[in-house]
């Protein structure tokens, strides 16, 4: 965005470099914000051209998120710093590691060296190595299932579902949830 809160022009124009740059829309505007906050507008031209280098270096991950905004925060930290991966983010290290799992391409493996040092890497599927949770969070809330939704909702939002819950059953059982003690169904007079 410009100062007067105006799209930059350089995002509104098509470029068809943009299919020799392999830069999605969407990444365009994240590069040229990433370019503006460091003052270096000037390095557009070379960010955009160390995209596609960086992708390749990265064995062609593709360029959807979270995977596209990864290499273009990469490609903007190669440019600015003046050397290639001086600076890597945290995230590169994921995607060098296989967090984010099978890459197309295998990554050099002098490039992996540089980027993670001897840090293992995932070969196999990255949620292989995460331990079965859905008994654990079916046992925690027990008292409070109705249905089996109930328990994905609190395995992805615990502290909103529990509450949820706690104010569900209070409903039920006609107590305010607030002054009240649910649990034993004492409610004040």
């Amino acid at each position: 965005m410009t100062k007067d809160g105006y799209l930059n022009k350089k995002a509104l124009q098509t470029d068809v470099k943009g299919l020799i740059y392999q830069v999605p829309g969407g990444m365009l505007s994240n590069l040229m914000n990433q370019l503006k906050e460091a003052n270096a507008m000037d390095k557009y031209d070379e960010v955009l051209a160390e995209v596609p280098k960086v992708r390749a270096d990265l064995g062609y991950p593709p360029l959807v998120t979270p995977s596209s905004q990864i290499v273009g925060s990469q490609a903007v930290l190669n440019v600015l710093s003046g050397e290639r991966y001086k600076m890597v983010t945290k995230e590169v290290k994921g995607i060098v590691r296989g967090e984010y799992g099978k890459l197309p391409v295998e990554i050099k493996a002098d490039l992996v060296k540089k980027i993670i040092g001897d840090e293992p890497r995932i070969t196999c599927r990255p949620a292989d190595n995460i331990k079965p949770e859905l008994e654990k969070y079916r046992e925690e809330i027990k008292e409070y299932i109705e249905q089996e939704e109930d328990v994905l909702s609190y395995a992805l939002f615990p502290q909103v579902a529990m509450k949820f819950f706690k104010y569900r059953q209070a409903n039920k059982m006609n107590l305010d949830s607030e002054i009240g003690d649910v649990a034993s169904g004492i409610q004040p007079v």
